[in-house]
């Protein structure tokens, strides 16, 4: 399970396979990105840097798991290993741009096997601490079931292009929200 959510976190590209369905997101009657106030990780919370240099923020009591070379990833899990919350920095590695982001995040997860694809919100033109960025809210069930709400976003900074993905099983959403949110406000690349 870790492996398959680990996977959903960035990389490749494409189109939406045609059997893949997708809900479009309606306009919100407020900011998709209302969330977002870029400042620096609350007191307490670690960070762990991957080579481009962007740092990830995460909070106390979540662990660092092993990902894909080059990539960083914190999660919190219940006693049974079962993901609560997670974490996910992984520099720009394909055709992911600011301007295709909510398209190609959604054909991405489809690529990776999700299927019921629903984007809940999306918003491309935001600005977090180290640079533009662009974020799609949606949910989706893995290749083996698992249901999880994401909140992925594509950041430009200076230096590099990073994807930063928090996500959480729909159960757990409405309280590990708070924290992704603010795990994603303060990080940078």
């Amino acid at each position: 399970m870790a492996v398959a959510l680990a996977a959903t976190g960035c990389g490749g590209g494409g189109r939406t396979p045609a059997s893949t369905p997708v809900t479009p997101a309606r306009t919100p009657a407020t900011p998709a990105a209302a969330w977002l106030r870029p400042a620096a990780a609350p007191a307490g919370w670690h960070t762990v840097t991957i080579p481009t240099g962007a740092m990830l923020p995460y909070p106390p009591g979540w662990t660092l798991i092993k990902g894909d070379a080059g990539t960083a990833t914190a999660a919190l899990r219940t006693p049974a290993n079962a993901f609560v919350g997670y974490l996910n920095l992984t520099p720009r590695q394909g055709k992911e741009a600011l301007a295709n982001w909510v398209s190609f995040r959604v054909a991405h997860n489809a690529e990776e096997g999700d299927r019921s694809i629903r984007i809940l919100a999306a918003d491309r033109k935001l600005q977090f601490r180290s640079g533009p960025g662009a974020c799609v809210r949606d949910s989706y069930v893995t290749n083996r079931g698992a249901r999880y709400v994401e909140l992925a976003c594509l950041v430009a900074g200076r230096h590099a292009q990073s994807v930063i993905v928090g996500a959480a099983p729909p159960g757990s959403w409405r309280r590990m929200a708070p924290r992704l949110e603010r795990a994603i406000s303060a990080f940078t690349t």
